[in-house]
């Protein structure tokens, strides 16, 4: 019998939602055959099996929450004999029993026999994720779903944890666990801005969309990042002239030896790995007053998804890879991030981002810095324009190949003659591109 686990999702990963099963108890599995579609707060991936057999027992349903490494199903190899025994799941929600009589609850105080009941969603309209045993313990306490959004929560993205729902509980005392009227709204939490998102009139001619999993997690990661960081763009104009002949001329040669296409994409990573050789403190991220000065270079690029949401693959370790490498890299990972086939942690640990605003025609962008990151470079529309050009017998017009680099930063820990000298290091590795060189 083989145990199928719970991946390691990266570092800060530590529990993942079941989505989907793909097979049923008796299916025949083929070796690293989908099992099962996984949900964390960065991205849904699915869980191969590591050998061929038949699908002995699924351990958690659909929608529970499952911890790192936690065993999720068993599957007999081929040969093997499929118990009908039933196994011991792993208890994830606790029910609690119910009672008609008066009962203790949690904060030690008694709480009245009969409670209006509470209904809890997994994901409120704010776009907050809660837990199956969140949600069971909220429900239990007549927590309603005003109150659970004011709880500060210590989880990834400001999730609530257990801990944080009992300890408010604890706090609370035996004030009464009945909703608020919604003609009342709670006040807003201390860590919340005391504000809340204008009305918004549905009557005419309007078409209501509820927000998928994943445009709920950009958007409360988007706000959180203004939220958290000041926000400073400077912009630099580059020629590119030189890079773009470059790629014009060895285009096809690399593609024939390499099975690759290249694009501008690893170009501009490899001017800004270089860059960020230069200026190291751009490559940190901010803890309370310690600044994380990060010895590895991992690159994200945004990349688009056929759904119109977006995600971040990280090149690892980009310093250590030649041009081939990143070219690799940046084509496999934007494959695979059109065919929702990425891995967890291939979007987990980056230090610096790039997006390509330039590839909608866009001449420049004011990119949001991708949390806890302090910088991310958004590059233009490669235009050809007439500019100056300087040479020792004297300034002339010519038709140059432009674009507009974009540098948002955070102005806690980058000032301007920081993020301005980076900026412009970038565009200067850009413009002395050796048209020359060899692949």
């Amino acid at each position: 019998m083989v145990q199928l686990i719970m991946p390691k999702m990266g570092e800060s990963v530590a529990e993942a939602t079941i989505l989907k099963w793909l097979k049923k108890e008796g299916d025949p599995i083929e070796a690293d055959e989908p099992i099962l579609e996984i949900a964390t707060d960065k991205v849904d991936s699915e869980v191969p099996s590591p050998c061929a057999g038949i699908m002995s027992k699924r351990l958690f349903e659909e929608g529970q929450v499952v911890k790192v490494g936690e065993i999720i199903a068993e599957i007999a190899e081929s040969g093997e004999k499929v118990s009908a025994a039933p196994v011991a799941a792993p208890a994830v929600v606790p029910q609690v029993a119910k009672s008609e009589t008066a009962a203790p609850s949690s904060n030690g105080s008694p709480k009245p026999a009969v409670q209006a009941e509470v209904t809890i969603d997994k994901n409120s309209a704010s776009g907050r994720f809660y837990s199956p045993l969140v949600r069971n313990i909220a429900k239990q306490e007549g927590v309603p779903m005003n109150e659970l959004e004011n709880i500060k929560g210590s989880g990834a993205n400001n999730r609530l944890t257990k801990q944080d729902l009992l300890q408010h509980l604890t706090s609370r005392g035996s004030q009464p666990a009945t909703a608020a009227p919604a003609a009342q709204p709670s006040a807003p939490a201390k860590d919340k801005p005391a504000y809340s998102s204008p009305a918004v009139s549905v009557s005419g001619n309007v078409e209501i969309i509820e927000m998928d999993r994943m445009r709920k997690l950009i958007a409360d990661h988007m706000v959180m990042s203004k939220q958290t960081s000041p926000h400073v763009t400077s912009y630099v104009e580059a020629d590119v002239t030189n890079m773009v002949k470059w790629r014009d001329k060895v285009k096809k040669t690399f593609e024939k030896r390499e099975n690759e296409k290249i694009t501008f994409t690893p170009l501009f990573i490899e001017a800004v790995v270089k860059a960020i050789k230069d200026f190291p403190m751009v490559n940190i991220s901010v803890d309370g007053t310690k600044l994380i000065v990060k010895k590895y270079i991992n690159i994200g690029m945004a990349a688009a998804l056929p759904t119109g949401n977006l995600i971040v693959p990280v090149i690892k370790n980009a310093d250590h890879l030649n041009l081939i490498g990143l070219t690799k890299s940046v084509n496999d990972l934007a494959n695979r991030a059109r065919t929702n086939k990425l891995k967890p942690d291939e979007i987990q640990d980056g230090t610096f981002t790039i997006t390509n605003v330039g590839s909608f025609g866009n001449v420049m962008g004011t990119p949001i810095i991708n949390q806890p990151q302090v910088a991310i470079l958004a590059v233009g529309a490669i235009r050809k324009k007439p500019a100056v050009i300087e040479t020792p017998e004297g300034d002339s017009i010519g038709i140059r190949h432009m674009m507009f680099l974009s540098l948002s930063y955070d102005h806690r820990v980058v000032d301007g003659s920081l993020g301005g000298s980076f900026l412009r290091r970038i565009a200067d590795y850009m413009e002395q591109f050796d048209i020359d060189r060899t692949i």
